[in-house]
């Protein structure tokens, strides 16, 4: 058995409960069509700063023709935007910034231990460690049947949409 995700025990989440839809995502994320990488958020606790969300891996993602044909499997790259995308919706909405995006400033530390395939769904937990002057550290684990397939932390900074 792989290694099991620490930040959040997946068996205490009701994955029949969906927190936030794509759709409401969406108020906060601007990313759309291939780039939109979440499908939802299953769970969110606001004072230990975790957010759970999920990607049911589509057969026709964009990577699946031309990454490894005939074992499409997802991309490292790819498997940490979506940690980003679910970091920068729940700094947005825990009000870390005010104005502008989230962006991606860095990733450290990161590590991938398993594979993720279409018709997976890529678990992903993100712990908002630290905020300082619009820049955030998160702490964040993807999973696929419960076992860790990467982690590592992922520095973001506020990025002003108007001038």
């Amino acid at each position: 058995m792989g290694k099991q995700p620490t930040l959040v025990d997946l068996s205490t989440i009701d994955w029949n409960t969906v927190v936030r839809t794509r759709e409401q995502i969406r108020q906060y994320n601007p990313h759309r069509f291939e780039m939109e990488l979440l499908t939802a958020v299953a769970y969110e606790d606001d004072e230990k700063r975790i957010a759970v969300g999920y990607q049911d891996v589509p057969a026709d993602a964009f990577w699946c023709r031309g990454h490894m044909p005939g074992f499409p499997l997802m991309p490292g790259v790819i498997i940490c935007e979506c940690a980003a995308q679910l970091a920068s919706y729940y700094a947005i909405k825990l009000e870390c910034i005010t104005q502008g995006i989230v962006g991606l400033g860095g990733l450290d530390q990161v590590k991938f231990r398993g594979i993720v395939r279409p018709g997976d769904r890529l678990v992903l937990i993100t712990r908002l460690a630290r905020v300082r002057h619009n820049m955030m550290v998160i702490d964040f684990e993807a999973a696929v049947d419960n076992e860790i397939v990467a982690e590592g932390q992922i520095k973001g900074i506020a990025i002003p949409t108007s001038v």
